[in-house]
């Protein structure tokens, strides 16, 4: 981690917080920090700065911190990504929030198992720990919203036109024939599917919705390398 992520309930005053747990052993084993060394920390959803340890005994650590930087600013980015394969899906969200993704909403295809909607990684404790791994990585403090949709046509429908308001709206499809964009400077509503495809049906149903279909190219990359690299495309300056 390259950010002490800190939240409301670590604090014992307005400066002074006390850590415990994976936090403190990766401060005292992995930094190797040691009574009055400093630490880059953060506050949920809030600002960024420096922890500088005030004691160290067996069980805790004694942090007096100092907030006063912003976090990084998110990506433009809203994200559909149709449910992944549970054993990628812990990869996919930490990256996505790790490069600055603050909108992902999970979504049903016909290629996607149902079976995947019953993950353990899917309940909310379990996506809070994925998303602040991945804020930690990236030095950011403000959690993504994630949202469950298993049903396909009610969720483009019903969900999706708010979602997408006021953004460029594409949906990456191998063979598309138009090349995703690149470095564009514009909020933009980005749909991944399943690593089967889209239907024909579903992808009419996003066409209707105002979608545009763009590819990377011949090659038909997985969900977890695909979300990195349209990504990287878009945002890249």
């Amino acid at each position: 981690m390259n950010l002490i992520l800190l939240f409301p309930e670590d604090f014992i005053d307005v400066h002074s917080v006390i850590l415990q747990g994976a936090r403190m052993e990766h401060i005292r084993d992995v930094l190797r920090a040691q009574t009055g060394d400093s630490v880059r920390v953060g506050v949920l959803n809030g600002l960024t700065g420096t922890g500088t340890i005030m004691a160290m005994i067996v069980n805790r650590v004694e942090l007096n911190v100092n907030l006063s930087k912003v976090p990084p600013a998110p990506i433009p980015v809203t994200l559909l990504l149709a449910m992944p394969r549970p054993k990628c899906f812990r990869r996919i969200l930490q990256g996505a929030t790790t490069m600055g993704v603050k909108r992902i909403a999970l979504f049903g295809a016909y290629k996607v198992e149902k079976s995947y909607w019953k993950s353990p990684w899917l309940e909310e404790m379990e996506l809070r720990r994925q998303l602040v791994l991945g804020l930690e990585q990236a030095c950011d403090t403000v959690l993504p919203q994630v949202t469950l949709n298993p049903l396909f046509k009610p969720f483009i429908e019903d969900e999706v036109s708010v979602l997408a308001a006021g953004t460029r709206r594409l949906v990456a499809h191998p063979g598309a024939g138009t090349v995703c964009p690149a470095n564009i400077h514009e909020p933009v509503t980005l749909v991944i599917g399943p690593e089967g495809g889209f239907t024909d049906y579903e992808l009419g149903l996003m066409t209707e919705q105002g979608f545009e279909c763009v590819t990377l190219g011949e090659r038909i990359l997985r969900t977890e390398q695909a979300v990195p690299a349209l990504l990287g495309r878009l945002m890249g300056e």
